[in-house]
């Protein structure tokens, strides 16, 4: 086996790199302690040297068990000379980092050089990053990290072992698919929530909407809009719920375009002109709405979307959909779907939208499923614009309702000219 030039330029580089990281960080905590921008290389040059040497692998295990054997007694002595002059955290992290740089040689032969890169940096950041990372690891409540484990089980394990069969009646969609539906909505609102909850936008409003957005468009607006009725005038909620409503646009182009490239593309011009034509609304709702309280709320949280509870019934409403869907365009044709659209707007629209984009309902142009998407969005919209009222104060929250419902009867306009430019 043979290191090239361009292997011992990577090895060294990154094993000084480390090195010298390693040193920074260590020079004032532990001045006594082994490894260092001299050391580190020095491992890694010896690591390469035994495992170019044979290819059985022996000899590198050798070196590894002596730089292993050097590591314990240089501990052990630390120990007895000074008990507490390494703590605990640092008796484990010192070792790992020099059989690291040992095993950086061998992985420097063995594997394309941004491996090295990546294993060294990786290291580094989480080397340098102690202080960080504990002040995280004391504000993640157990309950998170175990919700977040239950999704890793979701996708590294569930996920591949699910069939890619399809299912009855239910066109394209597969266990695999459906799995894979629920892995893509959760993680995209996943997203949201932990912007929602860790960078906690309680002091700005259109942060709020913004990320709200994210999450759940028709939750942030029911949230703003009952912030109304404590404020003397509320400018800035009207904002911050039609943003919500331009980021729910980027949320749907996001799902599509995860499932039904050529459908995203449909979708984009009109989507795009939506988002502008939103925003464009939130400039006038700023500079022509009363001043308000400039502080809002934080979001109400619905539970973590990563639930395993949430995630069924997910799964459960997408399959309800999918049969809903086939049947009503088997029964009534296109029309079925576009009157099957404008209904599930007053619910969550992220199953039927999916179906859609997963191809679940069979014999649909895309135009047709382009048109059925932007009709589920404008009802939507719709709905939304009678919360912001319900919810809000009516006087206080008018501009948000007018431009909700001029957002739906954009996107009906536009969905219709789609529609009949397809027949």
């Amino acid at each position: 086996m043979q290191i090239t030039p361009i292997d011992m330029v990577v090895l060294l580089g990154m094993s000084l790199f480390f090195g010298a990281a390693f040193e920074e960080f260590y020079a004032n905590l532990i001045p006594d302690r082994p490894g260092g921008i001299r050391t580190f290389p020095l491992l890694a040059l010896t690591g390469a040297a035994l495992f170019a040497t044979e290819s059985s692998g022996i000899a590198f295990t050798g070196g590894l068990l002596i730089v292993g054997a050097w590591l314990f007694f240089h501990d052990r002595d630390a120990k007895s000379e000074a008990p507490s002059s390494i703590p605990l955290e640092g008796r484990l992290v010192i070792p790992v980092c020099n059989l690291l740089a040992y095993a950086l040689g061998a992985l420097a032969l063995c594997r394309p050089p941004w491996v090295v890169v990546a294993v060294t940096v990786s290291a580094t950041l989480l080397l340098a990053g102690r202080k960080r990372l504990h002040r995280v690891a004391e504000t993640v409540p157990i309950e998170e990290i175990f919700i977040a484990g239950q999704f890793l089980l979701l996708v590294g394990v569930v996920l591949p072992l699910l069939p890619d069969t399809s299912i009855a009646n239910l066109g394209a969609l597969t266990p695999h698919r459906l799995a894979l539906a629920v892995v893509a909505v959760s993680s995209l609102s996943y997203g949201g929530y932990l912007l929602e909850r860790y960078t906690r936008p309680k002091d700005a409003v259109l942060l709020a909407g913004v990320i709200g957005g994210l999450y759940s468009s028709t939750a942030t607006t029911v949230v703003l809009a009952r912030r109304s009725r404590l404020l003397t005038s509320a400018r800035a909620l009207n904002v911050a719920i039609i943003l919500a409503t331009s980021m729910m646009y980027a949320r749907l182009f996001a799902v599509v375009a995860l499932f039904n490239w050529p459908l995203a593309l449909a979708l984009a011009v009109p989507l795009g002109i939506l988002t502008v034509f939103s925003l464009a609304c939130a400039c006038v709702a700023q500079l022509f709405g009363h001043t308000g309280d400039p502080t809002v709320l934080e979001i109400d949280r619905s539970g973590n979307p990563l639930q395993i509870g949430a995630a069924l019934a997910f799964a459960a409403l997408l399959l309800i959909v999918t049969f809903v869907s086939n049947w009503a365009k088997a029964t009534y044709g296109r029309q079925g779907i576009d009157a099957l659209a404008a209904i599930v707007g007053f619910a969550d629209i992220d199953p039927f939208v999916l179906s859609i984009a997963q191809g679940n309902i069979v014999n649909m142009s895309v135009s047709g499923l382009a048109t059925a998407v932007l009709l589920a969005a404008a009802s939507n919209n719709m709905v939304k614009s009678i919360y912001t009222l319900i919810f809000g104060n009516v006087r206080r929250m008018t501009s948000a309702a007018i431009a909700l419902l001029l957002l739906s009867a954009a996107g009906v306009v536009i969905a219709m000219m789609i529609s009949t430019r397809s027949v």
